[in-house]
């Protein structure tokens, strides 16, 4: 049965919704939603794995921990190398901001 990315969430949304839609090797892709969220003041992400992310619906703006900014808005999508600090200082509430995220860690080395 098919599922749909647009499908509507509760409109009381109190934290960012992430949900894992596949998860697969190194591989794992997941739908985030985000009504007005942002990360909270003095944190950053700093991922284990590269990410490409892509902005479906509404708006953003991702800083970067070296000063510099992006603003997105629905088709815009980034490439974020693993450990590359970053954090959302803003998302749009209407719409919501629909993003789809592939995360892809590294393969391990074979043993020899």
């Amino acid at each position: 049965m098919p599922d749909n990315l647009f499908n509507p969430v509760s409109d009381n949304l109190p934290e960012e919704l992430f949900e894992t839609l596949l998860q697969h090797n190194n591989v794992r892709i997941e739908r985030i939603v985000s009504k007005g969220h942002t990360t909270p003041e003095g944190e950053w992400y700093d991922q284990s794995t590269d990410e490409w992310v892509i902005l479906l619906q509404g708006s953003a703006t991702l800083r970067y921990r070296n000063g510099q900014s992006v603003d997105l808005c629905s088709g815009d999508y980034l490439w974020l190398p693993a450990h590359l600090q970053h954090r959302v200082e803003h998302t749009s509430e209407n719409p919501p901001t629909l993003w789809l995220a592939i995360h892809i860690a590294a393969c391990p080395e074979p043993a020899l």
